[in-house]
């Protein structure tokens, strides 16, 4: 039987939100939001929350969610989720971001019952951006896929452009992946970040440059990122309403 894991990796030391995991939206840790989330359609015994720090483990443990704690050294959320393969050898493994406190449960559900059919096959969501906002932010990964919706690109900048720089049509990335044992395998067997991953900061490009296809699923648009405090202000009036 094909068998998963879902893991959230939640490292305490942002530099843009020190602290991110553990803050508060209307009473309740963001990590234990997006727990919440996951466990709408996972059962708790598939999901554990990979962490670098105490402070995440001990409020996991005292909601009865499981943990594990992973090296400081981890370069990115899919490295952390390569050194829990190492640990807890599954056919593949889900990725929901710890800061993505109101995700789409159905979105999550939608990339398991994908990986169940092509557990072989990296996955990752992405959503049509509505706004010229979004579209030049660096903060939201833009993705381009082929017409079979493999990823040819993603970047920070304002892409597909045009002469005029002007916003036409785009999509952005949707945290949520499925990663087979054997390409986080592959992975991380890299010891430092490569060359265009670097310049972009986007973990997923490293899967590109190390020759892997990467299959783009349509989610819905309710998912938000938290990368900065703007991100944190919507998303407590959204929790808040």
């Amino acid at each position: 039987m094909i068998d998963y894991l879902l893991v959230i990796p939640a490292r305490y030391q942002s530099k843009r939100l020190p602290g991110k995991p553990l803050l508060d939206i209307k009473g309740i840790p963001m990590i234990i939001r997006t727990f919440n989330q996951c466990n709408k359609v996972v059962s708790r015994n598939k999901i554990i929350v990979a962490t670098d720090d105490k402070r995440i483990e001990l409020i996991c443990k005292k909601n009865n969610i499981k943990t594990i704690i992973t090296s400081k050294k981890c370069l990115t959320g899919t490295d952390r989720i390569a050194e829990v393969s190492k640990k807890i050898k599954k056919d593949f493994y889900i990725n929901v971001q710890g800061d993505e406190p109101i995700c789409n449960p159905t979105d999550i559900m939608k990339i398991i019952k994908y990986a169940k059919k092509f557990p072989n096959q990296i996955v990752n969501g992405f959503t049509q951006i509505k706004d010229k906002k979004s579209f030049y932010s660096p903060n939201i990964p833009k993705v381009i896929f082929s017409n079979d919706n493999n990823l040819l690109y993603m970047s920070r900048a304002p892409i597909p452009s045009n002469k005029k720089k002007s916003f036409s049509k785009a999509w952005r990335q949707v945290c949520i992946y499925s990663f087979p044992y054997k390409a986080l395998k592959s992975y991380a067997s890299v010891k430092k970040k490569t060359t265009i991953e670097s310049i972009e900061d986007l973990e997923s490009l490293r899967f590109l440059e190390l020759g892997y296809k990467v299959k783009m699923l349509k989610m819905s648009n309710k998912s938000i990122a938290i990368d900065i405090k703007e991100d944190l202000l919507k998303v407590r009036k959204l929790v808040k309403k």
